[in-house]
């Protein structure tokens, strides 16, 4: 069977050790967690993660299924053919060097990443986009220069309800 990625959207209650019971679960049956994010919802007490695995489809049904039996899930689902949208965030930081300012002002303004702060010795950038604009970007400025990122994991919300 064909391992690809997939985006799985959980809504838990808000409550201490949710997310240490789930990786718990899916760590013991041998499953990575390859991205995660959570924060909370329009509503307080219920959050929502968004984590990316790889696997097959057989793989991904199961993590659903042993997602839904944990007490505080109240729902999991396999986001990755709904019609949705997916997006990234990376911070970057490049060292300005009289051997790259001019490379790197001329990647700032052909791609229109955002520059968060600039000094004389340092740029640092906001990018976001999907997973391949993001590897496209960093793939671009690697070698301007980089000496130290952050990116976040993958948020993802349907379209429809």
């Amino acid at each position: 069977m064909e391992k690809k990625d997939h985006i799985i959207s959980i809504l838990v209650y808000n409550k201490p050790d949710v997310l240490a019971r789930i990786a718990g679960t899916l760590g013991g049956k041998g499953y990575n967690i390859d991205s995660l994010c959570v924060n909370t919802t329009t509503q307080n007490d219920i959050s929502k993660i968004v984590m990316t695995t790889v696997g097959s489809q057989a793989t991904i049904n199961r993590i659903v299924n042993e997602l839904q039996k944990l007490v505080d899930v109240i729902s999991a689902d396999d986001l990755t053919n709904v019609e949705s949208i997916h997006r990234e965030m990376v911070l970057v930081r490049l060292n300005l060097t009289p051997a790259n300012t001019e490379a790197v002002k001329k990647a700032l303004e052909t791609h229109k990443w955002k520059v968060l702060v600039s000094g004389d010795t340092f740029v640092m950038i906001e990018i976001t986009g999907d997973k391949t604009q993001i590897d496209f970007a960093l793939a671009r400025l690697e070698p301007l220069g980089v000496t130290d990122i952050t990116r976040t994991g993958l948020v993802a919300l349907k379209l429809d309800d």
